[in-house]
């Protein structure tokens, strides 16, 4: 289980959570749903060990983390998708590299690379490409096969398919359900699109407004 119990965030005088307590169970699909600014971004930096908390604790698999600074480990276990992949990556990479290099920072082998890039329907005539050379949809797709690279037990997917077309939407959405239920991994949706939270977590939907 990946879990959150009473996460406080501020900046500055400004706080931006206050006592959040959240669960993720393995093989499960939770939805988050709430409006712009309540804080479910920042809840899922928390999640994927990028941000320490001001108060709280972070538990993967019922160990709770510690030593931010040396959380490496911890890290690989959780994926994370952003909203704005172009805002994800680092502009002088290629797709591959894009792909390619959490892998790299594991030390582990980059055959897997190919195998995503082709699962998520990245041609090899796009691997080459960098950021400004694609799509919105192309880059996500990218950004979707690093996060899925290094076999993740838990992935958060925050707004991953905002303005992306219907069809990027769905591939996306059924590529991550493939993985969950090969592997069993607890998937933390995120989104604004209630429709689709409640049709991809079968109405397991978490609303930050309650």
């Amino acid at each position: 289980m990946l879990e959150a119990t009473g996460i406080t965030v501020s900046f500055g005088h400004h706080r931006v959570l206050d006592g959040v307590s959240l669960s993720v169970l393995p093989g499960e699909v939770l939805g988050l749903a709430g409006p712009s600014g309540c804080g479910k971004s920042t809840l899922a930096r928390v999640l994927a060990l990028l941000l320490r908390p001001s108060a709280g604790t972070v538990a993967i698999d019922g160990r709770p983390v510690r030593g931010w600074r040396h959380r490496a480990p911890e890290r690989t276990s959780i994926g994370l998708i952003f909203q704005q992949p172009r805002l994800a990556v680092d502009p002088r990479f290629t797709l591959l590299e894009v792909i390619t290099e959490p892998l790299r920072a594991a030390r582990r082998p980059l055959d897997r690379a190919y195998e995503l890039a082709e699962e998520l329907g990245l041609t090899p005539d796009l691997h080459g490409r960098r950021p400004h050379e694609v799509s919105d949809g192309q880059l996500q797709r990218a950004c979707v096969a690093r996060a899925l690279a290094l076999e993740p037990r838990y992935l958060i997917c925050d707004e991953m398919t905002t303005m992306l077309d219907a069809s990027t939407q769905a591939h996306l959405v059924g590529r991550i359900e493939t993985y969950r239920k090969r592997t069993g991994a607890g998937v933390l949706a995120i989104s604004h699109d209630a429709e689709l939270l409640d049709r991809w977590s079968a109405g397991n939907v978490r609303d930050w407004a309650q």
